[in-house]
């Protein structure tokens, strides 16, 4: 994921620049705000920060610029000088980037995801095999961890549940249990994954889910830990319907 969106970026940064050359129309040649000069040890550190901070999104991200212009319109900005391109260019140009930078990380991402699934398919093709290891027609795995003697949830009943969720590597992402607070949902307005195994428990069983990549977000991941393509790892303890 980009560090920054490019377009807040340049917009937050001009806008700064914008209101610091006004800011100065009322101040002696070479003096900052608070009295500072323009040649002080303090404003060359804190420019040179900012510019520092500015180059290091952009070379994270990286992405293309040609110097001279960004030196440029950054001195336009701050002298408030007629700019080089009218606004309509201006705009078709980040227009431009953004689409080019949406491009890449889209590319990044199908990348991922490819590889999260090759991964996630010889973690269950090996996991399938474990002791106790069930499969369903889906592709869930599950493993019954203990049983309960409950009745089982329908589609559209409310379910209360304790669950901690993981990636294959063991990278926690959620837990109720670390909250101290157990989960209320309806059965059918989570995961498929999620759906098909809570409608085969009973109350009081607690099992592990083993979700493959379409079973759980596929290609479209909630955000950090997650990646696209994610088996997903998770131990779900069924304590009542709450609702129906």
């Amino acid at each position: 994921m980009m560090k920054l969106s490019i377009a807040i970026v340049v917009g937050s940064f001009l806008c700064a620049a914008a209101t610091w050359a006004g800011a100065e129309e009322d101040l002696p040649a070479g003096k900052a705000p608070g009295g500072l000069t323009s040649d002080s040890p303090e404003v060359q550190q804190y420019s040179y920060a900012i510019g520092m901070d500015i180059g290091s999104n952009f070379h994270a991200n990286e992405t293309p610029l040609h110097l001279e212009s960004l030196l440029a319109g950054l001195k336009a900005a701050l002298e408030g000088s007629k700019p080089k391109y009218d606004k309509k260019v201006l705009g078709e140009a980040i227009q431009h980037l953004q689409q080019h930078m949406a491009e890449k990380e889209g590319a990044r991402g199908r990348a991922v995801g490819m590889n999260n699934r090759v991964e996630g398919e010889e973690f269950l093709a090996s996991n399938r095999k474990q002791k106790g290891v069930k499969a369903t027609k889906s592709g869930l795995q599950y493993k019954v961890i203990e049983s309960g003697d409950g009745e089982a949830p329908g589609l559209t009943d409310v379910v209360s549940c304790h669950y901690r969720g993981t990636l294959i590597d063991g990278t926690e992402f959620d837990s109720s249990y670390a909250r101290n607070a157990p989960a209320e949902f309806p059965v059918n307005r989570v995961i498929p994954g999620w759906t098909e195994a809570l409608q085969m428990m009973k109350v009081g069983d607690k099992w592990q889910l083993y979700i493959p990549a379409d079973l759980a977000y596929g290609d479209r991941p909630p955000g950090p830990p997650i990646e696209a393509g994610s088996v997903l790892v998770f131990d779900i303890e069924l304590l009542g319907i709450v609702g129906k």
